[in-house]
């Protein structure tokens, strides 16, 4: 087995450099030169090769998420705390930037970056001219240059209507969200919305009456919709309904509760992502789980390879999810 000798002799430095550079230790001034000829030479010899994580600075968190969407929906803190957590366990230095700073205080001598959230051509040039290096998590706006790790909501979408078709459910309805496309700077269909319609008119089931959607993914736009649908369609609202998020499907179970509307006796309800409420609301929520960790994990992942070892191979990762069967169907 290696020792520290070995790897000094092989790399030509001193045992204190090595393990010191090794160790990480923020204290020692080496050039990035001095650095790689290190692990490569711990590489080399197999030394520890399982926990030697060399650092990576000069990351950009570019969290393009504003501080009312992070209080609306859960699922993006989570996601920004999950990422936070394992670039530090992976020796990932970030700086983050939100959508406030804009575009132009991300530095241009970065190694690279990760993001959340929309961004616009203008925004996406600005990056691949400052770096080749660069993940996306939950979109994937520039698949030609840039890595992104994201859950399948096509599959998901298809999936909860064949659920609800394998219990017979004929009439189904949706209830969304809109994207916000920075580009135009107007509300445009989701991937949800658009692969529900999609679905549904290759079923023979569509009803566009059946559709409610509106900006924003929290409990108050869901239970404001499905009052909306509560008032519109009477007898004639639909037995199944396939929500967007969490927060929406939240919103639309305190509009069935308050209105004396069965779940799921008269009405059943899907939804995605499967934050930790779910499972205490009335009644518990079948969703979607997106397994957050998976996509933080593989989007360090993805940026290490382009940083360590330079991969230019571009990729995209879909994540799938599993479906959560509990009390808001039958």
């Amino acid at each position: 087995m290696a020792t520290i000798k070995d790897v000094a002799a092989e790399a030509g430095y001193s045992i204190a450099t090595v393990s010191r550079v090794l160790n990480n230790d923020p204290n020692l001034s080496v050039t990035e030169e001095t650095r790689k000829k290190i692990f490569e030479a711990a590489e080399k010899l197999n030394y520890r090769k399982k926990t030697i994580r060399p650092l990576v600075k000069n990351i950009a968190f570019l969290y393009w998420i504003t501080d009312k969407e992070e209080l609306e929906d859960v699922y993006f803190k989570t996601m920004r705390m999950e990422l936070e957590k394992l670039a530090k366990a992976n020796n990932v230095e970030l700086t983050t930037y939100k959508i406030t700073d804009g575009i132009d205080q991300v530095p241009d001598d970065i190694q690279g970056f990760i993001a959340v959230g929309g961004f616009s051509e203008k925004e996406l040039d600005r990056l691949r001219k400052i770096t080749k290096c660069g993940v996306f998590l939950d979109t994937a706006p520039d698949p030609d240059h840039f890595d992104s790790v994201l859950p399948d909501l096509k599959r998901i979408t298809t999936r909860a209507i064949d659920f609800f078709m394998e219990k017979k459910h004929t009439e189904i309805g949706f209830v969304g969200g809109t994207y916000y496309n920075p580009n135009t700077g107007e509300d445009e269909m989701d991937i949800r919305e658009r692969t529900f319609r999609t679905y549904m008119q290759e079923a023979g089931l569509l009803k566009e009456s059946y559709i409610f959607c509106n900006r924003g993914f929290s409990v108050e736009n869901g239970y404001h919709l499905m009052k909306k649908a509560i008032q519109r369609l009477g007898e004639d609202l639909p037995t199944a309904f396939f929500v967007a998020s969490d927060p929406i499907a939240v919103g639309c179970l305190q509009a069935l509760n308050e209105h004396g509307i069965a779940i799921p006796g008269r009405v059943s309800i899907i939804s995605v992502n499967n934050i930790s409420i779910t499972k205490y609301v009335s009644p518990p929520l079948t969703t979607f789980h997106i397994d957050i960790h998976e996509i933080c994990k593989n989007a360090i992942q993805f940026l290490l390879e382009q940083v360590l070892e330079k991969r230019k191979t571009v990729k995209t990762l879909y994540i799938g999810a599993k479906l959560i069967v509990r009390k808001s169907t039958n």
